[in-house]
């Protein structure tokens, strides 16, 4: 379910960490808070730490410093006391005991380590406090969502070194938390655990805990060999494909923590590697965020998209549900564990109210096979593929237009179920909201692409039959587009159409997907491209959802005027297609710069008002960050701009006209992986051209450059 969060968001900076279907989020002193914030330890859809506070006999530390390691796997900070409560004298100075708190996750625990320093010239006496809790909160419900009804808890367990917190769901599931320390505690009970000490000059108290749902002993060797563990496996996934390197320090920066969000929120499922969409409301397996995600990255890492097709491909619904908006053949929009979910009390256990998910599925396929040759690979997905065009066909068919629509089966569904899934996301010209069944005009394009890709399958695999009806469809549907959905008035694409068969003739950015799949005329994509140039869409950050002088415009908006990375990316590598390359270029230098006041790291989305000279783009407060699809956005900002296809059927690489991005003169990419064998290419500006050539690698890898 990806419509906006609607619980405030009023504390600082948080910091974030996952590993598996685990994930945290804290604030700088490495606090939980609880209550109606969004932190806390989540494993599995439920808030099983919900609140986990230092202080020293209640006095809350001063901050130095809050940092998460390059890798991403090591949160720290750095603390130091305010002045400590006096023991028959007078209290202690501020600023002499250190507190280092660094902590990660591995395998669904929390490993934490606390060390005090007492730099005073004498002795101080240390009263550490912890404070901890577990509400086991569905998402849902740390969303807002309100239940009528929960589980019980029964009392917490104290034994010496830990206590076990527990909830009894509804759902007939015995949750617990364990707490438990490398130190029996001074005094220690269901809420809190104090431990006193007294400090020598220099003197050093290092306290480990350990906190997941079975009972563990903490300690330093178990702590370090944790943690090594833990950063070899994100080493493992972020190594995987092919290396970009020499754009110079920033771009690199961003170019290496984009690719270490991917590998952090990249979970190994039996299945493959799949990216979870985002910290914290989306960190669950979505269809459409790893398609988009795998389509990014698909051509410096195809290993990444075959783990999605084929963790999608186990998840095809096979029946009907008005509730989960599932029928044969669709893909799985998303997928929740947590109580509320195996209760029924909403759909995302297994939901597919998702109608772009089940195209870019086939889509995604069509282009990893070109991108792989992987023929074994196409043969074992091929029952899925088949199963997915057929739904698509199916709807197709039943729409008066021959277009395809989407209507929710029940009101706990989403009513809007294209990418902008917001409720008042698709409206007319005046404003008011469409009504359904609406038909999107990207999700036009992307059926095109997958009818397109599946006669292009179908004779990669003999069939000439299926490929020409299906080529025949695809001619169909952009005909029917072209018919229905251009405005000459707009000048563009008219966003949807509504159950009344009524367009909705507003100015967004859906048409940019139109470029991507290659659907419209030439002329008519030159008129888009020159419209999406235009300041009432790009913002100078990026192109906005909707243009500024559009019903319904707000920049604060969650769909509906705000900036989107990876919707700026695909509008860019359509640009590109139809040979905009410039232009796709200027968005990846709007976008860099976007980065650079985000420390590097895009978050979902950002607010849409227009660039100010010397002012930063201004954040929507409640963005997931980390975000999948915003992470893989350079990647495919920055093939649309290098004008690379990788054909692995023909063993070509194919360069056209490339650009680099400004303040970029020369971009290495190494050990690109073509059909089994592997290439380097060098990128290099020369006065106001850039130069592409080969660098090394496999000589049967034929690399055709067009300047």
């Amino acid at each position: 379910m990806r419509m906006a969060p609607t619980i405030p968001v009023s504390r600082q900076v948080s910091y974030s960490l996952k590993d598996g279907d685990s994930f945290l989020v804290c604030d700088a002193l490495g606090d939980i808070h609880g209550g109606g914030e969004a932190d806390g330890l989540f494993h599995d859809g439920t808030r099983v730490l919900s609140r986990l506070r230092l202080s020293l006999d209640g006095t809350t530390p001063a901050l130095l410093s809050a940092a998460i390691a390059q890798d991403k796997v090591v949160f720290s900070a750095h603390l130091t006391n305010r002045p400590l409560p006096p023991i028959g004298d007078s209290p202690s100075a501020q600023g002499v005991i250190h507190i280092e708190r660094s902590r990660f996750l591995w395998e669904g625990r929390l490993h934490e380590r606390i060390v005090c320093t007492n730099y005073a010239r004498a002795p101080v006496f240390l009263p550490l406090v912890l404070e901890f809790g577990a509400d086991f909160r569905d998402m849902f419900e740390v969303r807002g969502m309100e239940r009528p009804r929960r589980g019980s808890y029964p009392q917490a367990e104290t034994a010496g070194d830990r206590v076990v917190l527990r909830y009894d769901g509804l759902d007939g599931v015995a949750r617990r938390t364990v707490v438990a320390f490398s130190t029996v505690p001074t005094r220690l009970d269901g809420a809190t655990a104090r431990f006193e000490r007294w400090l020598a000059p220099r003197e050093a108290f290092a306290l480990y805990l350990e906190i997941g749902a079975d009972v563990a002993c903490p300690g330093g060797e178990r702590h370090r060999r944790a943690m090594v563990q833990a950063r070899r496996a994100l080493r493992a996934r972020r190594r995987s494909g092919a290396r970009l390197r020499g754009g110079g320090l920033l771009f690199d920066a961003w170019v290496e923590r984009s690719r270490t969000d991917i590998a952090l929120l990249a979970s190994d499922l039996p299945s493959g590697r799949y990216p979870y969409a985002g910290i914290p409301w989306f960190s669950t397996p979505f269809g459409r965020d790893a398609i988009i995600t795998a389509l990014q990255t698909l051509w410096l890492d195809p290993g990444l998209a075959r783990g999605v097709l084929a963790y999608l491909a186990e998840r095809q619904a096979e029946e009907t549900s008005s509730f989960r908006d599932s029928a044969p053949g669709k893909i799985l929009h998303e997928t929740r564990k947590g109580e509320m979910a195996a209760l029924g009390e909403v759909p995302f256990g297994l939901y597919y109210g998702g109608v772009d998910t089940t195209p870019l599925f086939v889509v995604l396929a069509g282009r990893h096979f070109r991108r792989t040759g992987d023929r074994a690979f196409l043969d074992a997905l091929w029952p899925a593929l088949e199963r997915a065009t057929g739904w698509i066909e199916r709807s197709c068919d039943a729409d008066p237009d021959g277009l395809l629509a989407y209507a929710r089966g029940q009101e706990s569904g989403l009513a809007n179920q294209g990418w902008k899934d917001s409720d008042d996301s698709v409206f007319h010209e005046d404003g008011t909201l469409a009504e359904g069944p609406i038909a999107l005009v990207e999700v036009q394009g992307y059926a095109f692409e997958a009818f397109h890709a599946m006669a292009e399958l179908a004779r990669a695999r003999g069939d000439a039959g299926a490929a020409a009806r299906w080529h025949a469809r695809a001619l169909r549907l952009r005909q029917t587009v072209e018919a229905r959905f251009w405005d000459e008035a707009l000048d563009f694409y008219a966003l949807a159409r509504d159950g009344a068969g009524r367009m909705c003739r507003v100015l967004a950015s859906n048409p940019g997907h139109l470029l991507f799949v290659g659907l419209p005329a030439p002329e008519r994509a030159a008129r888009v491209i020159a419209q999406l140039g235009q300041p009432r869409f790009d913002n100078g950050w990026g192109i906005r959802t909707v243009a500024a002088d559009q019903p319904r415009y707000n920049p604060m908006s969650y769909h509906n005027g705000s900036v989107w990375p990876h919707d700026v990316a695909l509008c860019a590598a359509g640009m590109a297609r139809y040979g905009a390359r410039r232009q796709a270029t200027r968005l990846l230098g709007e976008v860099f710069e976007a980065a650079t006041h985000f420390g590097m790291r895009l978050p979902e989305l950002f607010c849409g008002f227009p660039r100010g000279a010397g002012e930063p783009p201004i954040a929507y407060p409640v963005a997931c960050l980390p975000q999948a699809w915003s992470a893989g956005s350079v990647f495919m900002l920055l093939q649309a701009c290098l004008g690379l296809e990788i054909d692995a059927c023909r063993g070509e690489v194919e360069i056209v006209q490339p650009q680099l991005p400004p303040g970029v003169d020369r971009l290495f990419v190494e050990r690109l992986d073509v059909g089994g064998a592997r290439v380097d290419l060098m990128f290099e500006r020369v006065g106001d051209r850039v130069l592409a050539a080969r660098a090394g690698g496999a000589e049967d890898v034929r690399v055709t450059v067009r300047h």
